[in-house]
């Protein structure tokens, strides 16, 4: 995949090579970040308007920052895999890879602790004291 076939170095002057994945990866993978930053700027807003002890905001904001990170692995190694690391093993979009499980994996964990960082954010912003 090449939109121009490589990097220009100077006007008319193309250093040529060749990127892996297709331009829709790249697009996910790029829009994907965006959203990452999104997703961390709209938590650290709403943490900052709870009355949350040190400790658990502590905890809630690396469990944030843990599932940014993992997710941008996610959308860079799903460029790389046959099957876009939606799943561990091969799935109708392509087979297995060692992408793919570097991708899946720590998306499949942080998904989890997002629902569990989320939970404790809807707790703290739904008690009787704030």
């Amino acid at each position: 995949m090449s939109l121009i076939g490589g990097f220009e170095i100077f006007p008319g002057n193309i250093l040529s090579f060749e990127i892996p994945g297709d331009s829709s990866a790249w697009a996910r993978a790029h829009t994907g970040g965006l959203l990452n930053g999104l997703l961390v700027l709209a938590i650290a807003w709403v943490l900052s308007t709870l009355d949350l002890n040190e400790r658990k905001s502590f905890h809630i904001w690396w469990m944030i920052i843990g599932t940014a990170y993992a997710n941008t692995v996610f959308y860079w190694a799903g460029i790389l895999a046959p099957n876009r690391a939606i799943t561990a093993g091969s799935n109708r979009l392509g087979d297995a890879s060692l992408a793919g499980v570097i991708g899946f994996l720590p998306a499949a964990v942080f998904a989890l602790v997002l629902m569990v960082a989320m939970v404790m954010i809807a707790r703290a912003a739904f008690s009787k004291d704030n």
